[in-house]
């Protein structure tokens, strides 16, 4: 029809149109870097760049962002509600770097959407786990509105929401898989097969030696509630699980009644867990309980623990070194941490989110631009640039060649590791 010949056309003048409104901004993200950082020794900045806002969405909170694997510029932003009370619609949107000012696609659902997870190989693929326990998948190739696959209550859904999905590596039948956790205290495997769902069981995490009285005598079985989860990037079976009463689980997907380890990691809900994209030893977890703590997981105590007076509600990784992470807290500010230039104190505490009694709920570094995003519970996303500070390189010296790659970012981490671990006590 004559309508879809114009929307591809369409569709680049408001492309241009916005890159014209924010030219400033798009210059700022290209070419600025704030020569200040040089006075100001090891501290850096947050530039704000743009503001990703729809209407829909202004009264739901940003409970999830993903970025493209594949078209750096692309992002997804899940959300929906984290106060039970006040549960409802939610909505999926797919924002570009490009337009600012409405997303690409966007897809509503009943239940508000709690997590989401782009697929590495088939970046078309979208993973979405919702509130009421649904999982589905979205094909963006597709122009429809509905999920291309669903679970059901026929089909091993989850009885409690959904806190994280991840993508998995295809299976021998080259089929698509993920898997969720939930607090059913279920983690599910979910395979995409012909045109549905086929869901296995990988665990079940149980609350240790808790039973509860039932009638008549029955003890009851408590079980543990999962709040996130992350694979190991080599070692293909292993993950980690964090929980609702603050442990962490290291498992595996070969043991499904034992765990190979647990780390009595916080007293709160674990937020977030995440595997050094660089180190295979390492990971790092925050909590409601004020602290965010770098694990080794062969020793059950923390290497680091950060306190930031206030609840974490997200960490991250960065892609491009092995020292850096940045948090956000609940009063609306990020924090970026380069353990390589100070192992006490984050390099940059800002506020990003202004509003009054709005949080800041999640933080994503961008797979390649110098760039992070930051949701809140308004359903808006910022999008910041790291000053030169945040993102210091090893400097060149005369007549040496600097060594760069995955080593060098090993060898940066395994050092400071080094500092902390106990000489000689092997546990």
């Amino acid at each position: 029809d004559s309508l879809s010949k114009v929307a591809k056309a369409a569709k680049i003048a408001e492309r241009m149109v916005n890159l014209n409104t924010f030219d400033d901004i798009a210059q700022d993200f290209k070419y600025f870097e704030d020569a200040s950082d040089e006075f100001r020794g090891q501290e850096g900045t947050l530039l704000p760049l743009w503001k990703f806002q729809y209407e829909k969405t202004k009264k739901l909170a940003v409970t999830a962002i993903s970025w493209n694997p594949k078209y750096k510029d692309l992002f997804a932003v899940g959300y929906g509600s984290y106060d039970f009370m006040k549960q409802g619609q939610g909505m999926l949107l797919v924002y570009t770097l490009k337009n600012p000012s409405f997303p690409e696609y966007s897809f509503s659902s009943g239940s508000g959407v709690m997590c989401v997870d782009f697929h590495s190989d088939h970046p078309h693929l979208l993973t979405v786990g919702f509130y009421d326990g649904n999982v589905a998948v979205y094909n963006l190739k597709k122009a429809c509105s509905q999920p291309s696959y669903k679970s059901s209550a026929k089909s091993g859904k989850h009885t409690e929401p959904v806190w994280q999905v991840k993508w998995q590596k295809d299976d021998m039948d080259n089929n698509s898989n993920f898997f969720s956790v939930s607090s059913d205290g279920r983690i599910v495997s979910w395979t995409l097969v012909k045109n549905e769902l086929v869901h296995i069981d990988v665990i079940k995490l149980s609350a240790d030696g808790t039973t509860m009285q039932g009638p008549e005598g029955l003890q009851l079985q408590m079980l543990g509630s999962g709040t996130s989860f992350d694979f190991h990037k080599k070692i293909d079976y292993l993950f980690l699980v964090g929980t609702e009463e603050g442990k962490i689980y290291k498992c595996s997907k070969s043991y499904s009644s034992q765990f190979l380890d647990v780390f009595e990691a916080h007293h709160m809900a674990v937020d977030s867990v995440s595997w050094n994209p660089f180190h295979l030893k390492v990971f790092i977890s925050c909590s409601s309980d004020w602290t965010v703590k770098i694990w080794d997981h062969t020793i059950k105590t923390p290497m680091f623990v950060y306190d930031l007076s206030t609840a974490v509600g997200d960490v991250a990784w960065s892609p491009y070194s092995s020292t850096v992470f940045a948090a956000v807290t609940i009063d609306g500010q990020a924090h970026v941490f380069d353990l390589n230039i100070n192992k006490l104190e984050p390099l940059c505490t800002q506020l990003v989110v202004t509003r009054k009694k709005n949080k800041a709920t999640h933080i994503q570094f961008n797979p390649v631009y110098p760039i992070i995003l930051v949701g809140d519970e308004r359903g808006l996303i910022t999008c910041l640039k790291l000053s030169p500070n945040l993102r210091k390189k090893p400097k060149e010296k005369k007549g040496q060649e600097v060594k760069k790659g995955p080593e060098v970012e090993i060898a940066k981490l395994e050092k400071l590791l080094s500092l902390v671990r106990v000489p000689g006590n092997k546990e």
